[in-house]
Parts: structure tokens; C-alpha cells; sequence
């Protein structure tokens, strides 16, 4: 597998940049430390036995017109087996695959394309085709502190098909998951923390065998919850539904409610990457034990149960402090039940929920 650092296509094309991110003016992430591009990939294989996180980052220059510092990190986690993450420094392609390049990838059939994110000692390692069955959603925008922003774009759906090492050992997987392009102007400490998830529905198949070429989720969801630390009204978020890859319901922040209870306990919750424990990282929030999210909008509501069942927490370095800034990829089942325009819905599967937050030890 040949791979080396990320970076993005700029070279124009009749619809635009090609990477998945536009070219912003002035030089985009030349312009500070605070600007962040990231995109975000977890999946699931059918069977429930492996999840798959891979976040690859582009972050500011240090000084003015410096180069950007390009980041990745893969984590794989297996029932039997536990977390197994790389450093910040995985090795992958020099342009990711993402459906959100313009145009879309065409190495395959609708999109489909390989995807490959490598431990720099060789595990865990994840190298599989990927391919889009479905639709994005709008992009959506929340601003918060001084003049900062966060901007995301989700898709899930996308399926999976290929091999991942993990522990020195090679797995064939078939994976079905997320995809996200988060890009944006903010500091840990202002952004606060958010609350973040998806879960697809499984097809009828309920072995880690099948076509690779799935067809879209029968049913999937998306939810977002940002709690900025100033100003006090900023929160922004939103759960969206999909019906076969298309986005069929979008309830607003103002129509959705979040509960939480319990503790996951702490001896589940597995620090990462490796040297991330001798930094001396300081214990942060608790994960939550179970989330209840409730949205309704007139006659259309949708339930979401999850409950928590191991975490890796990624610890991050806050730029304006010394504590650090944590996302908990955390995994565990989850029940969904609902009737949007006059269709039930309900299913029982396994999600991805992230819990971020902890620069300020709360």
C-alpha cells in the first residue's frame, strides 16, 4: 500500500476545486493555528463485531503563511479484542476518498473507490473500497464565541468492502457507516463540546458476509448537539432522518430534546492514541451510561435510545491551555422508533456516538 500525507486536489475543474473542501479566499488555512478541516469516517461491519474511526485533519499554520500541519488517526475496535488506535501520524492516501470531491469519485461504479489509513507500525491498518448508496445532507453552520464557526456536512450509508489489521491480524470486513466534512475557525475552550452520532439501519442480512455493493439503509440517523461555551443562546444542532439514501425528515434544533443517564464507567473508556498517557492527560467528564434523544415536529417524532458500551477517548491538545480537549468515540446498541409522515418506523441496531468536551474538566 503506498500512501504518504494528506492533501487537498485545488487544481479547478468545471465544477469547481476538486478536493473536498472549497478553496477559501485569502489562503484559507494559512491564515492561523484555529482553522480546521477534518474528515470523519466510522463504520460498522454487518455484523456488529468491528467498528472502524478514521478522522484526517488539516489544521492552521502556526505563523502567517506557514504550511498547515496534516494529521490522521485510525482507531479499530473489536468485541473480543478491545481499541487499538495509531498515533496522529497514520500514513494515508494523498487525496482521501470522499463523496463530497467535485467531481465525485468514479474509480467504480457510483462513486466507489479505495480508501486506505495506516498505522505508521503497521496496526491497525484499514484498506477497503468504499462507496456512497446515498445522498448528503445540506451543509450546516453553527457560529459561537468571537467571530468563531464550525461548519459539517454528514452523509451515511456508505458501505464498505476490503481488509483491516488490527492487533497484526488481517480481517475481511464488510462495513456499512458514516461519512463527514467538518471544516471551520474555532478554539477548544469557545467551542465547548457537542454530542454527535448516526446509526443505519441493518438490511434483512445479519452476517459480516454479503455484497459489498449494498444497497442504501432501509433507514438512517443523524444527530448533532454543539453546547458552545459563549454565547449563551449559541447551541446549534439538529436530528435528520434518512428513508433508502435520501434525506426524508430534518428536525431543527428547537424541536429536539436530549437526556442523559448514568455513567459508562471508567475502566470501559480506552486513552488514545499510545502517547497520549504520557502527556499526563487529566481525567475529563464522564461518558454518559444511556442517551435518550427525542424530536417532533406537528405529527412527526423520532425516539433514540442508545446506551454506552466502551469508549475511546482521543485526546486532543487545546491551543489556548494546557488541558486537553477530548472526543469519545463511544459504541453501544441503540433502539429507534418513530412515525414521520404517516409511516412507523422502528429498528434495533448498533450506533457510533461521540461525546466532546473536556478542556475545562467539565
Amino acid at each position: 500500500m503506498e500512501t504518504t500525507t494528506v492533501t487537498d486536489d485545488r487544481t479547478p475543474g468545471p465544477l469547481g476545486p476538486r478536493g473536498p473542501f472549497p478553496q477559501g479566499a485569502g489562503g484559507g488555512l494559512r491564515r492561523g493555528p484555529l482553522e480546521r478541516q477534518w474528515l470523519h469516517y466510522a463504520f460498522l461491519s454487518r455484523c456488529g463485531s468491528t467498528a472502524v474511526i478514521a478522522n484526517l485533519s488539516v489544521l492552521g499554520a502556526d505563523r502567517p503563511n506557514g504550511e498547515p500541519h496534516r494529521r490522521a488517526i485510525v482507531l479499530v475496535h473489536e468485541k473480543d479484542g478491545g481499541w487499538e488506535a495509531s498515533q496522529f501520524n497514520a500514513r494515508q492516501q494523498q487525496v482521501p476518498w470522499s463523496s463530497f470531491r467535485l467531481p465525485q469519485p468514479r474509480n467504480g461504479p457510483d462513486g466507489e473507490g479505495p480508501f486506505t489509513v495506516a498505522a505508521v507500525a503497521g496496526s491497525p491498518t484499514v484498506d477497503v473500497r468504499l462507496r456512497t448508496t446515498g445522498r448528503a445532507c445540506t451543509s450546516q453552520c453553527a457560529p459561537f464565541g468571537d467571530g468563531e464557526f464550525l461548519r459539517w456536512q454528514s452523509e451515511p450509508g456508505v458501505a464498505g468492502s476490503g481488509v483491516v489489521t488490527v492487533r497484526g491480524r488481517r480481517r475481511n470486513v464488510e462495513l456499512t457507516g458514516y461519512h463527514e466534512r467538518v471544516r471551520g475557525r474555532w478554539s477548544w475552550p469557545a467551542l465547548g463540546g457537542w454530542v454527535f452520532g448516526f446509526v443505519n439501519a441493518p438490511h434483512q442480512e445479519t452476517t459480516c458476509s454479503g455484497d459489498a455493493a449494498a444497497l442504501p439503509p432501509p433507514a438512517a440517523v443523524v444527530f448533532t448537539l454543539i453546547q458552545p461555551r459563549f454565547p449563551a443562546d449559541a447551541a446549534n444542532g439538529s436530528v435528520m432522518l434518512w428513508r433508502e439514501g435520501r434525506l426524508w425528515r430534518h428536525f431543527p434544533r428547537r424541536c429536539v430534546q436530549m437526556a442523559v443517564d448514568g455513567a459508562l464507567d471508567r475502566d470501559r473508556v480506552v486513552l488514545v492514541p499510545p502517547l497520549a498517557g504520557l502527556l499526563d492527560s487529566p481525567a475529563c467528564a464522564v461518558v454518559p451510561g444511556r442517551l435518550v434523544i427525542s424530536a417532533r415536529m406537528g405529527p412527526d417524532h423520532l425516539l433514540l435510545d442508545f446506551t454506552s458500551e466502551t469508549a475511546g477517548r482521543i485526546a486532543n491538545p487545546c491551543e489556548r491551555g494546557l488541558k486537553p480537549f477530548s472526543v469519545h468515540e463511544t459504541l453501544g446498541p441503540c433502539r429507534v422508533e418513530g412515525m414521520v409522515s404517516g409511516r412507523r418506523i422502528a429498528f434495533e441496531t448498533r450506533g457510533i456516538v461521540e461525546f466532546a468536551g473536556g478542556a475545562d474538566d467539565h
